[in-house]
């Protein structure tokens, strides 16, 4: 995570007091799959919202892109998702909603980032 990204965040969320959920920032900057189905009649893959902030959505895709050029978890975890099929868009989009997971853990946790912390 870079500067660009940790300022964009602390501004979005006001120093992490506005948005204190790693669920609703996801949901805001637009990289939640939600469902398009009106009755049973008109159903739709799952897309995400038009709606989201753009500007926060641009620059944590660049974070994603850059996260997955280095030797480390995010990269297993990309590369692994599309040995099995899955979209890379998709499996991108998802180490986006990781990243934002992860920050709002070290924020609420008020600790340092630990990569290779093993929880048993």
């Amino acid at each position: 995570m870079g500067q660009v990204l940790s300022w964009t965040l602390l501004s979005k969320t006001e120093g992490f007091t506005v948005i204190t959920d790693p669920r609703k920032m996801a949901c805001y900057s637009g990289v939640v799959p939600f469902d398009f189905q009106s009755g049973t009649s008109l159903k739709r893959r799952p897309g995400v919202s038009m709606l989201a902030d753009k500007n926060l959505k641009t620059i944590l895709h660049l974070a994603a892109m850059s996260a997955i050029r280095f030797d480390n978890d995010l990269r297993r975890y990309y590369i692994r998702k599309v040995d099995e099929g899955k979209n890379k868009m998709s499996v991108l989009n998802a180490v986006r909603n990781k990243i934002i997971h992860r920050v709002f853990a070290v924020i609420k946790n008020q600790t340092f980032y630990e990569k290779d912390l093993v929880l048993s």
